[in-house]
């Protein structure tokens, strides 16, 4: 028979309960270390306090208004992004696949108002993941997330990830737009060598078309700076994210150009509960805390200590383990035993991680995070990857 929750999830026998700051309590009575962050979400910890007194405040007060009205804290917290940002304006929605969907609308949207309808496909990368909408899983590159759920929608080209020559020769004159990830996240965190974007960004140009960065996981802080692609000095036409971008409660966001987004006229796109009052309560919080001065510079300084402790360990048990890799607090392990044996050995020392492609297992932890909490997180490690190491010792000899 099934169960009343759908089982569309592998989910542990235990329930998480309750959390504070960097550890989660589950309802057999233990306490993790989160290095999982609900998968790159709860940016500031369980229960912030700024955050739990912004939404107890806006609770108190509005939960939902149609956006046929003004939303005030949707102009703040646009304000916000604008200021801190490339973007001249942005559209609030609920999720990261909403965010996505909605660029892919944007990108086709602005051909459209150009005069050029047959400008309609979407260059995106192997590897990449964009999300669980139909769009979302044709922009992505996954088979397994694809299987049963076709025939895809039609309009999307991939090509190899970190390879701009392969790029340049999928375009045609159907070409609408690029969509790239500044770091692959589900598809086992891959960054891209120094240059891909800057290259994304001449091509478009080169070739008039949007250039899409979907930052739903690089987002908000992560890589020790706002977005990702700020480290490597360009700008996109339209930016998708969400995940971390209301520190725990659903929200996404798309940022845009003027240029970009001049044909989203009224009617064009919606969404019901897109930039609620509680939403934004909680958007506006996470900016305060992320943006206030010093902050990413810490977690920039937090991320440099934990991939070089990491590393160690890496060089430790080579036999586990084959590099660290991924940009800032998005760090990924890539394993030479089965991913899900690390992260169940993990869990049993008290520290939750996450599973990703490639055979990767991801630490994704809040950007609160200190030096204490890192050295717990790797000693953790250490003892996960002794005691595998010892197992494939006695299997050897067995």
């Amino acid at each position: 028979m099934i169960s009343a929750v759908m089982p569309n999830y592998a989910r542990t026998a235990f329930a998480l309960i309750k959390g504070e700051g960097m550890y989660v309590w589950a309802d057999d009575g233990r306490r993790f270390l989160d290095m999982g962050a609900g998968i790159a979400v709860n940016s500031l910890g369980h229960c912030h306090p700024k955050m739990v007194a912004a939404l107890t405040e806006q609770a108190q007060t509005l939960w939902h208004v149609s956006n046929l009205y003004r939303v005030a804290g949707q102009e703040k917290v646009a304000d916000q992004l604008v200021a801190h940002s490339f973007a001249d304006t942005v559209f609030f929605n609920n999720s990261g696949a909403e965010a996505v969907e909605a660029a892919i609308k944007m990108a086709r949207r602005y051909h459209f108002g150009e005069g050029q309808p047959e400008k309609f496909r979407i260059i995106s990368c192997e590897g990449s993941f964009h999300g669980r909408s139909l769009a979302d899983l044709a922009a992505g590159a996954n088979e397994k997330h694809r299987e049963g759920f076709g025939p895809m929608p039609e309009g999307f080209d991939h090509v190899p990830f970190d390879n701009l020559n392969a790029m340049r020769a999928a375009i045609t004159d159907e070409t609408a737009a690029i969509l790239v990830e500044p770091v692959q996240g589900e598809g086992g965190i891959r960054t891209a060598s120094a240059g891909f974007l800057k290259g994304v960004r001449e091509i478009c140009d080169e070739f008039g078309l949007i250039m899409i960065l979907d930052e739903v996981q690089t987002g908000n802080g992560r890589t020790g700076k706002l977005f990702a692609h700020e480290w490597a000095g360009v700008t996109p036409d339209i930016l998708a994210t969400a995940k971390g971008l209301g520190g725990g409660f659903p929200v996404g966001a798309v940022l845009a150009t003027e240029a970009a987004a001049k044909a989203m006229t009224p009617g064009s796109h919606g969404s019901t509960f897109g930039g609620t009052p509680l939403a934004m309560a909680a958007v506006g919080a996470m900016l305060d805390v992320v943006l206030a001065p010093g902050f990413l510079a810490q977690v920039d300084k937090m991320a440099r200590v934990l991939w070089d402790k990491l590393g160690g360990v890496v060089a430790k048990y080579p036999q586990v383990l084959e590099d660290v890799r991924g940009q800032g607090l998005m760090v990924g392990m890539r394993c030479a035993v089965e991913n899900g044996l690390l992260v169940d050995k993990m869990i049993e020392h008290g520290v939750l991680t996450v599973p990703a492609g490639e055979n990767v297992v991801r630490m994704l932890p809040p950007m609160i995070i200190e030096e204490s909490h890192i050295d717990e997180a790797v000693a953790a490690l250490d003892k996960s990857c002794a005691e595998i190491a010892a197992g494939l010792k006695t299997e050897k000899t067995g």
